[in-house]
């Protein structure tokens, strides 16, 4: 029985300061392409690219909610976010919340 790699939620942080926020099963992989230009448009241009911060995240499902939750925040909410490093966002976000 083959395992899929874990999903992770990561964080990219543009030369301009502005915040990304985004999902893969290989954050290092998905980190390259971006920093190609491969990756999302909304990054496209915006070099040189900081990975500031990623954790486990579950399934699939489990991660595009989570993503989605990280999305909501207040880009004060999501430095602290990335301040803390935290092990488990969930966890976090109850807390935040």
């Amino acid at each position: 029985m083959s395992t899929l790699p874990p999903w992770q939620l990561y964080m990219i942080q543009t030369a301009a300061g502005a915040l990304y926020t985004g999902i893969s099963n290989d954050v290092i992989r998905r980190f390259r392409q971006h920093q190609r230009g491969t990756g999302a448009r909304a990054l496209r241009g915006k070099g040189p690219l900081l990975l500031q911060f990623s954790c486990p995240a579950g399934d699939r499902a489990s991660a595009s909610r989570l993503e989605y939750r990280v999305k909501q925040l207040s880009r004060a909410q999501k430095l602290q976010l990335i301040a803390e490093q935290p092990a488990c966002v969930a966890e976090w976000l109850s807390q935040a919340g």
